[in-house]
């Protein structure tokens, strides 16, 4: 019986060990994936819209205030 219970400790252990392997790639994977998200960000922050571009964007629409839309405000 001694055996068993040796048996279930060293399975115990070995499963924990597992976990904390599982946990820690999986921390490196998700680590990398949101610095690569972060970095994909800043990188459309600065190039597309850097160097004050946004300035020199024309409206397709004629009216004074392009992003009013007075049919979502009608609905509520």
């Amino acid at each position: 019986m001694t055996s068993l219970w040796l048996f279930l400790s060293d399975v115990f252990k070995w499963t924990f060990g597992f976990y904390d392997v599982f946990g820690t790639v999986l921390n490196w994977i998700l680590f990398f994936v949101a610095s690569a998200l972060f970095i994909y960000w800043c990188w459309q922050l600065i190039v597309p819209l850097g160097n004050n571009k946004d300035r020199a964007y024309k409206s397709p629409s004629k009216e004074i205030r392009p992003y009013y839309d007075p049919e979502i405000y009608k609905k509520g």
